[in-house]
């Protein structure tokens, strides 16, 4: 009986070994793989404070946690199941999948620019709720665009474990995706909710409280401005960077090829620190090549009649709301003959 139990015992031992080395495992990969997404996680940040920009300051979080729970649905609902299910039986299809998606990436970052070199942009106005209604089709356009990211997201970190058994991927992807939403979206309350707290801080008696709360109310603007570019740069490099892997796994190796002699070129250039000049030239490349995908997309969608006739379709609105204020304008003025003649 003794024997038995001590080799009942060793079993046991052996099984959590092998189980905790298959845990660090799983958090080994998982790590890797939302590193190696880090691009779109610092774009789906940078986005989606846009959503709440205007909003009353009582519904920012609540809108914010509504956004996070549609991502999570997002994540394990419907892009897990595709991912494994491609990954499992049609694996050659993730790269052509990604690299559509690197495609639109491109052309959202070449799309901001655009309309920033035409001076206006989609955000010009707040995106204040008046109502449930108008609040429910906010959070449903944010979940929208966070299903577009988190597909990157979830496709690249697929990418890196796709060596791994079936219910290994499972494990980490599902790792992967509340780890992601966790950090994403913890921040963005972060973001929203900062002037608040530099609110509350400067109405205490403490002059450093009062000078430290106007700091972060005023420095508020500058910071989101700032995450609004990054957001952009990391539109165009993370796409770009998907292109050209993609190119090169796909057979077209000549674009690939240029860039990693460039980068060996400079790493040996300046060995002491060629490895961050290497990653500054292949992320300098990627955005080139995000910003001239992204350009072609955007002037075909701006030829395209669909495109002419939504350009032509909006130009008519405004059109039509100048006049209205036109005409508007003009009454005053038409009612103040009668009474000033009284």
């Amino acid at each position: 009986m003794s024997a038995g139990l001590l080799g009942l015992l060793d079993d046991v031992a052996a099984i959590a070994k092998l189980a905790a080395a298959s845990l660090d495992d799983v958090g080994a990969a998982a790590a890797k793989a939302t590193a190696k997404a880090a691009g779109v996680v610092v774009d789906d940040t940078a986005v989606t404070p846009q959503y709440v920009h205007g909003v009353a300051a009582n519904r920012e979080i609540p809108i914010v946690k509504k956004i996070a729970r549609g991502s999570i649905r997002n994540k394990v609902l419907i892009i897990l199941p595709a991912a494994l299910i491609l990954s499992q039986w049609a694996p050659w299809l993730l790269t052509p999948i990604l690299m559509l998606g690197g495609t639109y990436l491109a052309f959202e970052g070449a799309e901001k620019i655009w309309g920033r070199l035409r001076g206006h942009t989609d955000h010009d106005a707040p995106a204040a709720t008046v109502g449930p209604e108008a609040e429910k089709s906010l959070v449903a356009g944010a979940v929208r665009t966070d299903l577009i990211l988190s597909a990157e997201i979830m496709v690249i970190a697929l990418n890196e474990v796709a060596h791994e058994p079936f219910f290994s991927r499972l494990v980490i992807l599902l790792v992967v995706a509340l780890a992601i939403t966790v950090i994403v979206y913890g921040v963005v309350g972060l973001i929203v909710r900062m002037d608040d707290m530099g609110l509350a801080l400067a109405g205490r008696e403490s002059r450093v409280s009062q000078r430290v709360g106007r700091g972060l109310v005023s420095g508020m603007p500058k910071v989101l401005a700032v995450i609004s570019v990054v957001g952009t740069v990391a539109m165009l490099w993370v796409g770009g960077h998907i292109l050209l892997t993609g190119t090169d796994e796909l057979g077209w190796h000549a674009p690939y090829a240029f860039v990693h002699h460039l980068e060996e070129a400079v790493a040996h250039a300046v060995p002491a620190i060629g490895g961050f000049l290497a990653w500054l030239v292949n992320t300098l490349c990627s955005a080139v090549v995000g910003v001239i995908v992204g350009a072609v997309v955007v002037a075909v969608m701006h030829v395209l009649p669909f495109g002419k006739k939504h350009a032509k379709h909006e130009e008519h609105e405004e059109h039509e709301e100048h006049e209205e204020h036109g005409g508007d304008a003009a009454t005053p003025a038409d009612d103040g003959g009668p009474h000033g003649d009284r």
